[in-house]
């Protein structure tokens, strides 16, 4: 039996740091497939940066340019668009899955190629999801995954996937760090359902006014209509705001 879908927003507001967080679902209505992903920061470097926008590409990038101290792990393409298919991550590993479904492969074959990553003592998790629209509204489908450390010291990598079939109004939420602590613990079990609404602007005002205020750096929001394509975005950057 599934389990009850949670409220978004109170769900967020209840977590000073999820850290990074994705939420892939279908509208209530049915209509349109969705996807959020936000970034949060506690170090100056982490929080100088925006989300920039490239048709259907999304970039992290510096907000002062003067500012940035380690790129490394900050700055990447948060989503892809590779066909039909729609990548979301937490990393540079939208890459290596761009990389892989161009080849014919999948978004399972792609994350076995990665692990966490290397921020000792965090071993943040490599978060992922892909959204598989197809060519009719019945195909629309979606993958998530996480990659997270097997334990204190960094050795060994364990990787879970999830694949759903979606369901009108349900969302999956999955994000990096399970509280806000030193050093900070990874997400732990399987992502967590919500309620998802029609409207993309009330949805992305839920996560946005969710996040803690001091953390949250930058959000987007997308919808694709799943008999046309259409899409609709919305994209929030506490630094332009």
């Amino acid at each position: 039996m599934a389990s009850m879908r949670k409220n978004l927003g109170r769900l967020l507001a209840a977590n000073p740091y999820p850290g990074r967080g994705i939420v892939v679902g279908k509208t209530k209505n049915g209509k349109r497939a969705f996807f959020a992903y936000f970034i949060m920061g506690r170090s100056e470097n982490s929080r100088n940066r925006v989300f920039k926008t490239y048709g259907e590409e999304v970039k992290a990038e510096p907000f002062d340019v003067q500012k940035v101290q380690d790129p490394s792990l900050i700055l990447y393409s948060p989503v892809k668009a590779v066909g039909g298919h729609i990548i979301v991550t937490n990393g540079d590993q939208t890459d290596t899955i761009e990389a892989s479904l161009k080849a014919g492969h999948c978004f399972r074959h792609a994350l076995m190629q990665r692990t966490f990553e290397p921020d000792a003592p965090n071993f943040t998790p490599r978060i992922s999801a892909v959204l598989h629209l197809g060519k009719r509204a019945k195909d629309f489908s979606y993958e998530l995954s996480i990659l997270k450390c097997g334990d204190k010291k960094g050795r060994g990598c364990d990787r879970y996937f999830f694949v759903y079939t979606p369901e009108s109004g349900t969302g999956h939420l999955l994000h990096t760090y399970k509280k806000d602590a030193s050093p900070l613990p990874s997400f732990e079990g399987e992502p967590v359902r919500v309620k998802l609404g029609n409207d993309l602007a009330a949805i992305a005002e839920e996560i946005w006014n969710g996040l803690n205020e001091e953390n949250k750096i930058s959000l987007v929001c997308r919808t694709y209509d799943l008999k046309t394509g259409e899409m609709e975005q919305i994209v929030y950057n506490k630094h332009m705001r």
